[in-house]
């Protein structure tokens, strides 16, 4: 019968891989016309910009050796260890810390990479995840050995039933919302940063420069909404872009008009709190994984998946 995952972000595909590699055979679903999931981008005259997850970094020796893999294929790079900080629209000391990686073809790339040669069915959303005899559950209508839902927890509270384990362990859960605006211009015309942390503002969390980014030097920007500015335009993110436009200018100091802009809204962009658990497995044979197992971050997914993918198969005598 196999293993379903679905979903396919990093989580999922991450998840789906290592069950593969250990002999398991799995099936990859994801509504979506494409893999990537909050890793996304969006192309504007065939270019690239990641509109989802920023960056990436790395503090965990197994993610380490996977993202080596991805910069000796050229599909990632060292960006900067250190970012602007703004508190309100003032510009503070500028903030070190981590490397961030960036990818230039998006981050995207990544979870293309990570699922070659995986049975992967986009455009198949799944609606139902029900317990069934023996432990093995059944998706939509479909015994399976195991089912994994690698998704934000509101989501996957939609297709569980509430009174097993896995609906349980996501009910009530709080993710924050995010609106993502890409900005193109006809030049730069803006202070040099890769990115910039911003504080205490009415409407902007994050902005970063993704011709820096891309390493291609491209006069675009992305901002990021806080949480609270999303909410209030949950209906039509479209009337948040003027709003959004004069915030970013007004903070860089940008005089012209964009020549472009896209704004994609992410309804659960990251978890309102953080988990300890790295993934959920229960007895009927239903697992959880993604970026809100453990702290939100790119690396949380991914590993959040691969353990799921080796609890998965332990389980399963792989």
């Amino acid at each position: 019968m196999g293993v379903i995952v679905a979903g396919a972000g990093i989580a999922g595909v991450a998840c789906a891989a290592e069950l593969a590699s250990r002999g398991v055979d799995v099936t990859v679903r994801e509504r979506a016309c494409g893999v990537g999931g909050r890793l996304a981008v969006h192309r504007h005259a065939g270019r690239p910009a990641d509109i989802g997850a920023a960056y990436l970094t790395v503090s965990d020796e197994d993610f380490a050796a996977r993202v080596r893999c991805w910069r000796d294929a050229g599909l990632l790079r060292e960006w900067t260890d250190t970012l602007a900080a703004y508190e309100g629209d003032a510009r503070g000391p500028d903030s070190p810390g981590p490397m961030r990686w960036a990818a230039p073809g998006g981050l995207w790339s990544l979870v293309a990479d990570a699922a070659r040669g995986l049975d992967v069915r986009t455009g198949h959303p799944v609606t139902a995840v029900r317990p069934g005899p023996g432990g093995r559950p059944v998706v939509d209508g479909e015994p399976c050995d195991a089912a994994v839902l690698a998704m934000p927890d509101p989501q996957a509270a939609r297709l569980l039933d509430p009174d097993t384990a896995a609906g349980a362990a996501v009910a009530g859960r709080v993710w924050n919302p995010v609106l993502a605006l890409t900005l193109g211009f006809a030049r730069r015309d803006w202070p040099a940063l890769p990115a910039a942390f911003v504080n205490d503002h009415p409407v902007l969390a994050l902005v970063a420069d993704d011709g820096d980014r891309r390493g291609d030097g491209a006069p675009v920007l992305v901002a990021h909404s806080t949480a609270a500015f999303a909410r209030a335009h949950d209906t039509a993110p479209e009337r948040a872009v003027p709003e959004l436009t004069r915030a970013v200018r007004a903070l860089l100091g940008i005089v012209a008009d964009p020549e472009w802009t896209y704004v994609h809204r992410w309804p659960h962009a990251a978890p309102a709190t953080a988990r300890e658990a790295a993934f959920h497995l229960d007895d009927d044979g239903v697992g959880l994984a993604g970026d809100g197992w453990g702290r939100p971050r790119v690396q949380t997914a991914w590993l959040s998946g691969l353990r799921l993918g080796r609890a998965v198969a332990a389980r399963l005598g792989h």
